[in-house]
């Protein structure tokens, strides 16, 4: 099931009131109006349960049949990933995925094992597909959990992993309507974290300068997608691709009828990003973690922000110090909110959502922003039932697309 990008609507989701954990009334001392919101995104599930992000949707079913043949717990994970690193209309993972700033897909994967206690990851990864195989064959073949870029590549293709040209047309198209449109505003420059980083200043109560310029971008892009020739068919996608560059990563965390857990991310990382950027994907600890005594965690959204929280890991810890998953969530949300001073401006600009299963089949959905409105943030679950859910957010409202398109401030690209 394709997860639908979002729609630049700059003013209208600055509503950010923050949720309370327990979904009741919370007080907010900023001057935003007092707010009661129904609890959601939790629940009880009953073993086998895998938990995953939305576009895991399509394997989910696979990987729920594995774990009723008894499949290990990882595998039936992985499945739900492979599903997708197979398929060449998904541009967030695996074959067709879209590229970094020099037309070259680069893959990240990390998986861990609950009842060993295994770890395995890659990041940087050309020409494999099936980076969620092969950071599981590194966790159970080898001595070491992480190899990166051109070496990991070997090691795969060593080991008989199949040399694959992951770039398709589809892709290729979408970057070249990208160099052409976008490439002066990029990941070069300073980050969100920078103390001299200015976003832009909103204008207009409902929005109206933002999307007024949104529009202007997008006829310009459109424009130029026609003089390049961009395949009909795809030029839709092409246009979405560059004025809002997909953060798309697979989680699957499971449990089966033993007790027995693990988890799996998978991504082809930020479109457009500098060549050799790791995300939190590949990160034990940030996008994956799985502790046999706890339950399973992972992350799909800005990859730097997760890193620097430890989320993955932070939650479980949360959990064993007896937080329920939806609390120990929330609680990590609001250590990156933290890390921003709780600045708005600046917050409005990233994105996370974390998927949490626990032991016991306790699990939960979370995530920063709601999502546009009529358009909530959600996971899937697989109990036997398959089923999309609302993830429980911090704030109300959804995120902008990063790097921001309308007058942030970028230093100039260093000389070599």
């Amino acid at each position: 099931m394709p997860v639908s990008r979002r729609d630049f609507i700059a003013t209208t989701a600055l509503g950010s009131l923050a949720l309370g954990l327990e979904a009741q009334e919370t007080k907010v001392t900023d001057g935003h109006a007092r707010q009661t919101m129904q609890a959601q995104g939790s629940g009880q599930g009953k073993p086998p349960i895998l938990i995953s992000s939305a576009n895991g949707w399509n394997g989910i079913d696979k990987g729920y049949a594995m774990l009723g043949e008894g499949k290990d717990t990882l595998d039936a994970a992985i499945a739900v990933g492979k599903t997708q690193e197979d398929d060449p209309n998904d541009n967030s993972v695996g074959l067709g995925g879209l590229p970094n700033e020099d037309c070259e897909p680069q893959l990240d994967s990390s998986c861990m094992h609950g009842p060993t206690r295994r770890a395995g990851s890659v990041a940087g990864v050309r020409n494999i597909k099936n980076v969620s195989l092969l950071a599981q064959y590194v966790m159970q073949h080898t001595g070491h959990i992480m190899l990166v870029g051109d070496d990991a590549e070997r090691f795969g293709l060593k080991v008989g992993f199949p040399k694959e040209n992951l770039l398709t047309e589809k892709s290729r198209q979408a970057w070249v309507l990208w160099k052409e449109s976008m490439s002066d505003q990029d990941w070069w420059g300073p980050g969100l974290e920078d103390p001299n980083y200015k976003v832009p200043e909103q204008r207009g109560p409902g929005g109206s300068a933002a999307l007024s310029l949104e529009d202007l971008r997008r006829r310009r892009v459109t424009e130029l997608a026609a003089k390049l020739d961009i395949h009909p068919e795809w030029r839709d996608f092409a246009i979405d691709a560059v004025l809002h560059p997909p953060h798309g990563t697979i989680h699957c965390s499971v449990l089966n009828t033993k007790g027995e857990m693990s988890g799996m991310t998978t991504t082809s990382g930020l479109a457009w990003k500098i060549a050799g950027r790791a995300g939190d994907s590949p990160i034990i600890g940030a996008g994956c973690y799985t502790d046999q005594d706890v339950g399973s965690a992972g992350a799909t959204g800005s990859g730097e922000e997760n890193i620097r929280v430890a989320g993955a890991h932070s939650i479980i810890e949360n959990m064993r110090k007896g937080m329920s998953p939806r609390e120990a969530g929330l609680d990590v949300l609001k250590r990156i909110a933290r890390n921003f001073n709780n600045d708005e401006k600046k917050l409005r600009y990233v994105g996370m959502t974390y998927y949490i299963l626990r032991k016991d089949g306790a699990y939960a959905g979370v995530c920063l922003w709601s999502g546009p409105e009529g358009k909530p943030t959600r996971f899937c679950v697989h109990d036997g039932n398959k089923r999309l859910e609302d993830c429980t957010p911090l704030f109300k409202g959804e995120s902008l697309d990063y790097p921001p398109r309308n007058g942030a401030v970028y230093t100039n690209k260093p000389k070599p």
